[in-house]
């Protein structure tokens, strides 16, 4: 046993090695606590093999009067007893009062080592209080101790732990790892905490300013509900001052200048008021600074989009539209703000557009003129044409007939068309008549005159009908006028009566056009043009006249029968068929009836005149005098009834080729013949 060994100096081999660090104690085991964080093992069961068992005889205690080794001795160090020293087998019997086991008890079979003793023993041992004897005694406390012949579990045990032993050493390294894991988590808390506390202090002090912020966002909200309508009228924002120096001018730039001009109005009323306010004299200059910078872009913008009319093959009406019309705000700020510059830049819009017509009509005047036209003077007239003709008329017809109206009214049909293109104009080979020329360039011209108009209207709104007015005369004078020398180039060499009647009667659509358009400003040309076409019409009805009264003045006997409609050359001096000059008379009477007659234009195009056209009246009259005369001067001789019969038949053929005219004209010269042929009858 291994406190009867220790006591006795006898060292017990040991196949293994004691373990290191153990207390044996009879007294009730405490709990040991391996390292941080690892729970107390629980207690073993006396039955079973446990390395606390150790501590129930530690021989260490103060009833045993024996020097107390050191820790770590291993028990290698054996002790003397004195000479007198009684034997503690027996000292312990007589104390316990009852027999311990023989030595050789606690050996194994024959040949065996005696039993191991650990090599360190428990210092204190713990008795509650009580002697040796009690504690001996009490039963429940030996018990507790267990058998002292449970030897054989201890070293069992102790042969586990050598078996464990590299399990316990890896469990105390993880429980070193855990523990430097769980500093630095200690280090990081700690940390941690002192950020924590760091951030609740900058939290208090946010929360601190913004109380102080909310207190100030509160008073200024309480002056701005005061002071905001004052200095909202006043103010310009840095947004509109951005658009207004360095945005592109579009309509959001034209909205930016509108409250630019806004606020320019409630600073120059709040100026004159009774009431000074400081801002609206530290406002004011800011404003004037950036009005004059509105200015100067506008004038920019302006002379910008002038140039451009003057580019080569410009449409100037799509630069009219997107770039002056849309923008005729810019204009109107311009004149409020700087009338000198607006009247100059009014001044070079005028003079650009009168180049840009003049030049453009002075071509295409020059396209129109390569039209080849018939040709009609004064050989053509009405009695010139049965001198040099005669009865040769009968067989052959001229390659025109500048007497027959035919489908040259057509063209007052399509007065409503657009005009000739010039290409098409330099490429036509086919003749026409003066008329054609006359339309494709005046339908150009006042289509310019009316659009142009229009926009001078729109864009100059600042201006009074009388300087409107002025500033149209002075971009289309010098066009009216290359119109009005066009129109005698057309006119001075012709004769062609039919054709000038015609012109009168497109001039007269050109006005009906206008004043449907609503541009009285083009009147002036239109009554100009008039005035070059009535002289010549006259001019060209005089020639007509003087014509058949010289027919009237060759006529003789014996020449009569060579005007006549008749082929046969037997008995032509008694013959009765209307002359030759009478079928001339009347196609050229239908043509000016149709032409001069109200109803019949207004069957065409639509249009009503006031009344039909007195010259018109009045030449025929002139014309129907000498054709009178010469027919009373052919058929003289004739005898009497034959002679009658002569001019029934001459007034018969003009009322046929008449008869389906209209208008009161027509049916007055109806009339006139009609009661010429009844006189005949009734002689």
């Amino acid at each position: 046993m291994w406190g009867l060994d220790r006591f006795s100096g006898h060292s017990t081999p040991s196949g293994s090695p004691p373990p290191q660090n153990r207390s044996f104690s009879p007294a009730p085991r405490h709990p040991s606590h391996l390292g941080p964080g690892l729970a107390a093992r629980p207690p073993h069961n006396l039955q079973s093999s446990s390395l606390d068992v150790s501590g129930k005889y530690n021989p260490s205690t103060t009833s045993l009067n024996s020097p107390r080794l050191p820790n770590g001795s291993g028990l290698k160090q054996q002790i003397t007893p004195p000479a007198d020293f009684a034997d503690p087998l027996e000292l312990l019997e007589q104390i316990i009062g009852r027999p311990i086991a023989d030595k050789d008890d606690g050996h194994g079979e024959e040949g065996q080592d005696q039993w191991e003793k650990p090599a360190d023993l428990v210092k204190d041992v713990g008795f509650g209080g009580r002697s040796i004897h009690e504690f001996f005694e009490d039963e429940e406390e030996w018990d507790g101790i267990g058998n002292l012949n449970s030897y054989d579990d201890i070293a069992h045990s102790a042969m586990e732990y050598e078996r464990d032993k590299d399990k316990f050493e890896d469990l105390h390294r993880s429980i070193l790892a855990c523990d430097d894991v769980l500093k630095s988590v200690e280090v990081s808390l700690t940390n941690f905490q002192k950020d924590l506390g760091a951030v609740s202090a900058e939290i208090e002090t946010l929360q601190s300013r913004s109380t102080a912020m909310n207190t100030k966002l509160e008073n200024r909200k309480v002056v701005e509900k005061l002071l905001g309508p004052a200095v909202e009228e006043i103010c310009v924002s840095p947004a509109i001052v951005k658009q207004i120096s360095d945005g592109p001018i579009d309509h959001a730039w034209i909205k930016s200048l509108e409250e630019l001009e806004k606020r320019s109005k409630t600073i120059e009323s709040k100026s004159k008021g009774p009431d000074k306010v400081l801002a609206v004299s530290e406002v004011k200059p800011l404003l004037e600074d950036l009005t004059n910078l509105a200015i100067e872009r506008i004038r920019d913008f302006l002379v910008s989009q002038i140039k451009a009319l003057r580019s080569p093959s410009i449409n100037a009406q799509i630069i009219q539209q997107r770039a002056f019309i849309a923008f005729k705000d810019l204009y109107l700020f311009l004149a409020k703000h700087h009338a000198q510059l607006a009247d100059e830049i009014a001044q070079a819009y005028i003079n650009t557009m009168r180049w840009y017509y003049l030049s453009h009509f002075t071509r295409y005047r020059l396209s129109l003129e390569k039209i080849p036209l018939y040709t009609v003077d004064k050989h053509d007239a009405l009695g010139d044409q049965t001198n040099h003709r005669g009865a040769a008329s009968r067989s052959a017809q001229p390659a025109h007939d500048a007497l027959s109206l035919g489908r040259r009214i057509d063209i007052l049909k399509r007065a409503s068309s657009s005009a000739l293109p010039s290409h098409v104009a330099e490429q036509s080979k086919a003749p026409t008549y003066l008329e054609t020329p006359f339309y494709a360039y005046n339908t150009a011209l006042i289509d310019n005159a009316s659009f142009e108009y229009s926009f001078l209207t729109t864009f100059f709104t600042n201006l009074s009908f009388h300087a409107v007015s002025q500033h149209f005369n002075s971009i289309f004078g010098p066009t009216f006028a290359l119109g009005n020398t066009f129109t005698k180039h057309l006119i001075d060499t012709s004769y062609d009566c039919l054709g000038v009647l015609l012109c009168v009667r497109l001039n007269q659509h050109l006005a009906f056009e206008l004043q449907r358009r609503k541009c009285p400003v083009a009147d002036g040309y239109v009554n100009g043009t008039n005035m070059l076409l009535w002289p010549r019409f006259q001019l060209a009805m005089d020639v007509h006249v003087e014509s058949v009264r010289r027919s009237t003045a060759s006529l003789s006997g014996g020449s009569r029968a060579t005007l006549s409609l008749t082929n046969s050359t037997s008995n032509c001096k008694e013959s009765t068929a209307p002359h030759v000059l009478t079928q001339r008379f009347g196609q050229f009477l239908l043509g000016i009836l149709a032409l001069g007659s109200n109803d019949n234009i207004v069957s065409i195009t639509g249009e009503a005149a006031t009344s039909d056209i007195e010259p018109v009246g009045r030449s025929l009259e002139r014309l129907r005098g000498e054709f009178e005369a010469f027919l009373m001067k052919a058929s003289k001789g004739l005898v009497q009834g034959r002679r009658a019969r002569f001019l029934e038949n001459n007034y018969s053929l003009i009322l046929t080729i008449v008869g389906d005219a209209g208008g009161g004209l027509a049916k007055e010269m109806r009339e006139w013949f009609e009661q010429a042929k009844e006189g005949l009858r009734e002689q």
